[in-house]
């Protein structure tokens, strides 16, 4: 029986918080930075967490579950 892999783009963009959430690094914050606002930036660098919606799915992809 082969080894189920884990999806390599998942374990790239997904990291489990101490608390069991899934974080992730929000998007549009690498170029064209000067038509964006400073409280938009500043939001942006924040950490973003999966939605319950989507855990399961996530969890299935780094397969945590």
């Amino acid at each position: 029986m082969p080894k189920v892999k884990t999806n390599s783009s998942a374990k790239k963009r997904f990291k489990l918080t101490g608390t069991g959430e899934i974080a992730f690094q929000k998007s549009f914050k690498r170029h064209i930075l000067t038509k964006k606002s400073t409280k938009r930036k500043r939001a942006l660098g924040l950490k973003g967490f999966v939605a319950p919606a989507n855990r399961d799915f996530v969890m299935r992809l780094l397969r945590l579950k």
